[in-house]
This record gives C-alpha cells, sequence and structure tokens, in this order.
C-alpha cells in the first residue's frame, strides 16, 4: 500500500466531511475512495470515520491520527520537490575533474560560471589525470570529466573536443637552429613585453631532455607525444617523468631539459615560450561522462560550460576546425583524435 497516497485521501475527506464530494476532488469514484479508507484502516487497525447521514465525522484516533497526517504529507511534498530539483540539475551535488595543468584562470572561470548558472548544485572538483577520470566515471564515484586525448572512449559519452597548439618552454639565451641549421642556433629572444619567443622547430631540440607527464597518468596521450616528436625529428636524450610545476620548471631552468606547454603557461624567470613550427603538437581536451547519463541536465550544463571557458579563456577551438584547415588531425578508431 501506498501510505502517503491513502494519507491524502484520508485528509481530503476530513476537509470535505462527504465521500462523494471528496471523491470528485480526487478524481475518484466514490465506491473507489470508500474501498480505499477502509484499507487505511485495516493497516492502520484504527477506525477513522463515523458515517451520519449528512457526511463523516472524525473519530476520536481520527482526530490523533490528522496532526500526524498534515506535516507527512507536507515532508513527503517537500522531498518530492527536492527529487524533482535534483532531476532537473537545479539542486544535488555534481562529482567532476579536471586534468592538471588546466590553468588556474580556466579553473577559476569554470567553477564561477556553473555556479552562476546552476547556485543549488554543488560542484565537487577534483583534479585528476585521464586514467584515474576514466575508472572513476567507471565505477561511477565521478559524474563527468574533463580528459585529454587520445583516451581510450569505450562506454563514454563525449562533449566537443577542442584543441590548441603546444609551444616548447626553454631557457633564455641561445636556442636550438632549425633542422637544417648547426644545433647551436641564434639567440630567437621573445617579442617585445610578451614573454613568446621566435618559433622553433622539434627537430632543433633534439638531444635535449624532455619533461613529459607520468606515463601511467595516461599512457595513450603519452605514447602519442613521443611519436610525434620523434616524426618530427625530435629524439629527447631521455624522457623523465614529473608533474610537478617546481620541479619541471627547475629542469628547464637548469638548461638540459625542455617541456611542452600552452601559451597561457605561468613562465619561471629565466624561461621564454616558444611556438613549435607547424604547430606539430595539440593539446585537445573534452568533457566525458558514461553513457546514459547524456540526459543529465546537470551534465548537459557542465559540458556546456567547458566549452564555453575553453573557448573564451583558454583560446581552443573546436578540433575538427583545425582538422579541415591543416588536414591533419583524423579520427582514430580506438582512441578517439590523434595528432
Amino acid at each position: 500500500m501506498d501510505l502517503v497516497k491513502h494519507v491524502r485521501y484520508f485528509v481530503t475527506v476530513t476537509e470535505e466531511r462527504h465521500f462523494g464530494r471528496a471523491a470528485a476532488r480526487l478524481g475518484l469514484a466514490q465506491p473507489s475512495l470508500s474501498q480505499r479508507i477502509q484499507r487505511l484502516e485495516r493497516e492502520l487497525g484504527v477506525r477513522l470515520f463515523d458515517r451520519t447521514s449528512r457526511g463523516v465525522e472524525l473519530t476520536e484516533g481520527g482526530r490523533l491520527l490528522l496532526a500526524e497526517a498534515r506535516p507527512l504529507i507536507a515532508q513527503a511534498d517537500a522531498l518530492l520537490g527536492v527529487a524533482a530539483r535534483v532531476r532537473s540539475g537545479a539542486a544535488g551535488v555534481l562529482r567532476a575533474a579536471v586534468p592538471p595543468e588546466l590553468g588556474s584562470a580556466v579553473v577559476a572561470a569554470l567553477v564561477g560560471q556553473f555556479r552562476e548558472r546552476s547556485p543549488g548544485v554543488r560542484l565537487a572538483l577534483r583534479e585528476l589525470g585521464a586514467e584515474v577520470q576514466l575508472a572513476e566515471l567507471r565505477a561511477e564515484t565521478l559524474d563527468v570529466g574533463v580528459v585529454r586525448h587520445p583516451v581510450d572512449v569505450a562506454g563514454l559519452g563525449l562533449g566537443e573536443v577542442l584543441c590548441r597548439p603546444y609551444g616548447v618552454l626553454l631557457p633564455r639565451g641561445p636556442r636550438p637552429g632549425n633542422p637544417d641549421g648547426d644545433g647551436d642556433g641564434p639567440d630567437l629572444g621573445e617579442g617585445e613585453g610578451t614573454g613568446t619567443g621566435a618559433p622553433v622547430w622539434l627537430a632543433s631540440l633534439s638531444g635535449l631532455d624532455l619533461v613529459l607527464f607520468p606515463q601511467q597518468s595516461a599512457p595513450a596521450l603519452h605514447a602519442e607525444t613521443l611519436a610525434v616528436c620523434r616524426r618530427h625529428g625530435f629524439e629527447p636524450g631521455s624522457v623523465i617523468a614529473g608533474q610537478d610545476p617546481e620541479f619541471v620548471d627547475g629542469m628547464v631552468m637548469s638548461g638540459t631539459a625542455v617541456t611542452f606547454a600552452s601559451r597561457d603557461r605561468k613562465l619561471p624567470p629565466g624561461t621564454v615560450w616558444h611556438p613549435l613550427e607547424g604547430e606539430p603538437l595539440l593539446e585537445q581536451v573534452s568533457t566525458a561522462w558514461l553513457r546514459g547519463r547524456q540526459d543529465d541536465p546537470v551534465v548537459r550544463l557542465f559540458a556546456e560550460v567547458v566549452e564555453s571557458v575553453l573557448t573564451e579563456r583558454g583560446g581552443m577551438v573546436p578540433v575538427m576546425e583545425t582538422a579541415v584547415a591543416r588536414r591533419t588531425a583524423r579520427p582514430h578508431p580506438a582512441y578517439g583524435y590523434t595528432i
């Protein structure tokens, strides 16, 4: 028996003091309403009404139960209201994650815009690598993530894939030359007041160590990055696992290693960000969720906010626009997009 529904019938009859009027108000046939009240009486073991020629009167037990019935209905209505708000994306908790080094300004804007557009939802945001995000999405301990491609997208729904070119972080001073040069090129300098140096070729970096995120955090992306380096003539002296900015910056400042970064990366003293000739390396990201959550309004809202922030604040563009312009990005059957 649906107790709350039957209690609603009980309260309606007490308000109308007449089974016929109560049945009309509830949209029920009078015999059906009478049967339901009798069932409630049997369930509770209490006679609720005395029938009279003019209608019905509450029994003493009915009066005592009525005092508890109205708060019960109010609480049930409040519960249903909260559930409706959660279903509509107006309330609840969204468990979300972003990859490391997305950028402080981007993260701040993402949190701010999401709160502005859905103030009733608490955004539980964490920083997680791609592999951890994928594991938590499939374990349903994470609702939505922002992942760097390529990743294994089996069983996932994806938002639009956005991209921006990676450059290379180098110490100030003499820079490598182009692939046809003698290796020790001229000081490329930096644009006045910009912290941006002249473009360099990947091949000109050969012999230097490369500081790259740990392989286990994103195996497919790690392998693809090294494959692109080799295709373009860059053979690192060694590949050093590093993700903490202080460590990465220290290695670059030592003059023995380089690292790849987007243009908006915070530059440590004594370093310059250089674009790569031909933009061979692209940072590619999208939102990701388990298939079946695509109709969840709060997941859709998070994806919209991420795409808006990465476009407006992160300088990203849809990867397919870049693919059409460059003819170098193409779908990969297992991992989404390659570079």
